[in-house]
């Protein structure tokens, strides 16, 4: 087992290195007669690419994707799809000087424990280039979410410390930050700045708001769709932590405050945040992940080589300051692969 693979009937295959020559998806279970083209993948592609701004990595890529395999005159075959997307401004030279040094923060260590080899150059399979290939294919999936009236929106709430006020969703793709207050976006960016100037990163938290699924879907008792949400989360490198509807705030409620009542309309609250015993609710989906600070930073720090002898080490390269922005359109599109599974799962069951 390789680790690579994602999903049950909607299933991915990602491959590919930050340095190789591309990276890539096959998705299997893919509907057919869906409209599709690299249009639509590329739009979603284009929010995660590198070089979008001063607070993002400065790695030239066009992200420009390629559909080789399952596509016919515009629509779905239903067979499987193959998308690759070839890297093009790769600098590999950046990391020599540290090919021998374990970086803080890195999976350098733990590769080299598991396999007994690493790629060095950009963090190998580590790197956070391969989430291109699951935005690829979770812009297929949201595709198809979107024509059952399913909406996934996800913002930064927090970011360098600060808040977000204000949840206004029509300025998200309006400010660096992709976060749902224009005001707080101004503040984190300055504060992201100044830490540049210092060679250092900022971690930060990220909301997302799914709309329009009826109750009903989830797999229990191990496949909840919270369960496979927050599988599908933590899978991303940079996340360290999520939680759903109150999440943590739970732990200080009472059970009186935290059970969400109903009366003859519904539910009165959402502190559950949309899932009920790993079954969805009918009311918004809403999980927060904890990102993590970018491992690269430019300020030296202590580490050991593959000797195990101590050594002062500074990252060189182009390194995004804070992931947030960029992470955004990859966790709508985990999402997104989380619920077209979950409906075909569902499908498979009633059938």
């Amino acid at each position: 087992m390789s680790g690579s693979s994602f999903g049950t009937i909607f299933k991915i295959t990602t491959f590919g290195e930050s340095h190789g020559k591309g990276v890539g998806v096959i998705i299997d279970g893919v509907t057919p007669g869906v409209e599709i083209d690299e249009t639509v993948i590329q739009h979603q592609l284009d929010r995660r690419k590198p070089g979008q701004s001063s607070i993002t990595t400065q790695r030239k890529e066009s992200d420009k994707i390629h559909i080789l395999s399952g596509v016919y005159e515009g629509k779905t075959t239903g067979t499987a799809m193959s998308l690759i997307l070839y890297n093009e401004d790769q600098i590999s030279s950046d990391y020599n000087s540290i090919k021998d040094l374990f970086r803080p923060g890195h999976a350098d260590f733990t590769y080299l424990q598991k396999y007994g080899i690493r790629d060095h150059r950009g963090s190998g399979r580590a790197s956070g280039r391969e989430t291109s290939a699951r935005v690829a294919a979770g812009a297929v999936a949201m595709k198809i979410l979107n024509s059952k009236g399913i909406n996934i929106t996800a913002y930064t709430i927090r970011a360098a410390g600060i808040n977000c006020i204000e949840r206004d969703l029509t300025v998200i793709e309006k400010n660096n930050l992709r976060a749902c207050d224009s005001s707080a976006a101004e503040k984190m960016e300055q504060k992201i700045i100044s830490l540049i100037n210092e060679g250092d990163s900022v971690g930060g938290i990220v909301e997302c708001l799914i709309t329009g699924v009826k109750p009903g879907l989830g797999e229990p008792v191990f496949d909840k769709i919270d369960a496979e949400l927050a599988k599908a989360m933590v899978s991303l490198g940079a996340v360290k932590a999520v939680e759903f509807g109150s999440g943590f705030a739970c732990a200080d409620m009472k059970g009186s405050e935290h059970n969400d009542s109903m009366d003859k309309n519904g539910f009165k609250s959402n502190n559950a945040g949309g899932i009920i015993g790993g079954i969805t609710n009918g009311e918004d989906i809403i999980f927060r992940i904890a990102v993590k600070p970018t491992s690269s930073i430019s300020k030296e720090q202590k580490t050991v080589n593959i000797h195990g002898h101590e050594h002062p080490i500074k990252t060189e390269g182009r390194h995004d300051p804070c992931i947030c922005p960029r992470i955004v359109p990859v966790v709508e599109a985990m999402t997104s692969l989380v619920l077209i599974d979950m409906y075909k799962r569902q499908a498979a069951l009633l059938s």
